[in-house]
Order: C-alpha cells, then structure tokens, then sequence
C-alpha cells in the first residue's frame, strides 16, 4: 500500500490531536492511559508529539474513550478554522460517543 505524503492541514491537525491528548490525560501517566486504551506506550507518545499524524481512527476512540473525551469534541477540536481557541475539553460522561 502506497501512502500519500501528509499535506500541511494533515499534519496541523495531528499537533491539534496530539495537544488535546495530552491536555486531556493531564497527570495520568502515559503507561497507564496507553495500556488502558489498548495501545502501545510507544504509539501514545507518538500521536501526542504529532508523529504520528493521522492515526487510526479505532486507535483514537480507545484513547478519547480511557480520557473521558467524546469523539465529536476531538474532531471539533482537530478540525477547527485556524485562530479559534480551543474548545474541546474533557466531558466525563460522554468519552467515546459518536453522534450520528
């Protein structure tokens, strides 16, 4: 599988990821929130440094999830018109829910 390289928007918002990650997970420690969502303390790190820019999305809902996050807040947060402060926050409550 070829992949395209990452234009600069792609990589914009995967700092805007990797923000929000770390925001979010605050003083819990990188091991604990990595193995509780199921990933590798490794891929963690890299998503939250912006390395890793376009995660899978299963690998996103399982971290938003172990943070409390609700995964429309991540993608308005990832998404949102350059300038605008950021909006998304932890939700208790809501970590994983997609509205349709």
């Amino acid at each position: 599988m070829v992949r395209l390289p990452l234009t600069p928007a792609d990589i914009e918002r995967g700092q805007r990821l990797g923000a929000l990650l770390r925001r979010a997970r605050g003083t819990r420690s990188m091991l604990d929130t990595a193995l509780d969502a199921g990933v590798s303390p490794e891929t963690l790190r890299k998503i939250e440094s912006g390395r890793v820019a376009t995660p899978a999305f299963p690998t996103i809902a399982a971290i938003a999830h172990v943070l409390g996050l609700s995964l429309d807040a991540v993608w308005a947060e990832i998404n949102r018109p350059d300038g605008e402060a950021d909006h998304a926050r932890t939700s208790r409550g809501t970590g994983g829910q997609l509205a349709s």
